[in-house]
């Protein structure tokens, strides 16, 4: 009986639990997306003493599974401004990624979150750091208003859409509740 005390049974998933995948969906959904030249690449990379062959995570060192927004292109459930480019990406593991989430990443990378890399104990912390605040000396990001750019109306329309889809989540986690609840009484 001891082991089991420490197994975590699982639980009934949420509908309304998935509706930041949808708002970064909404965004990342509109959000410019820059191809960087290779050398763009090869620069980005040097500047972060990164290895090509064996790519490490910027934040933490271990392997490499994708490119990171060091600065959050979501807050607020609305675009910062920011897009995707070369001048805001870095290479990251996917726990530092999905740690950091829409965090700003010098106070996320030395804070308590959960996989942080100073909760995880990466000992060579200063010099990343130190790459990272070279990164973000290299080159000016863009950012912009994008509601500006593409009009107040339309702009209202895909938040409206947004809206919509959000209302219609909670409306879809009634009816599961009220599912899950008739069917635990007849599995009782």
């Amino acid at each position: 009986m001891p082991a089991l005390a420490c197994f975590q049974m699982p639980r009934a998933v949420k509908i309304t639990g998935r509706t930041s995948t949808i708002t970064n969906s909404f965004v990342n959904g509109i959000v410019p997306c820059r191809q960087p030249s290779e050398e763009e690449v090869a620069e980005v990379l040097a500047i972060l003493d990164l290895d090509p062959p064996d790519l490490r995570c910027a934040y933490c060192g271990d392997p490499s599974t994708e490119w990171d927004h060091l600065r959050p292109i979501v807050a607020k459930k609305r675009p910062t401004g920011y897009i995707t480019e070369i001048a805001n990406l870095v290479p990251a593991c996917g726990k530092c990624n999905q740690s950091k989430s829409g965090s700003p990443w010098r106070t996320w990378i030395t804070g308590p979150a959960a996989k942080s890399p100073t909760r995880r104990g990466v000992r060579d912390l200063p010099e990343r750091i130190a790459r990272l605040e070279r990164f973000e000396e290299w080159r000016v990001p863009t950012i912009f208003d994008f509601e500006a750019a593409v009009g107040a109306e339309l702009w209202a329309q895909h938040w409206a859409n947004w809206e919509r889809l959000t209302a219609l989540m909670h409306e879809c986690e009634r009816t599961a509740e009220t599912i899950r609840q008739t069917l635990n009484r007849a599995a009782a």
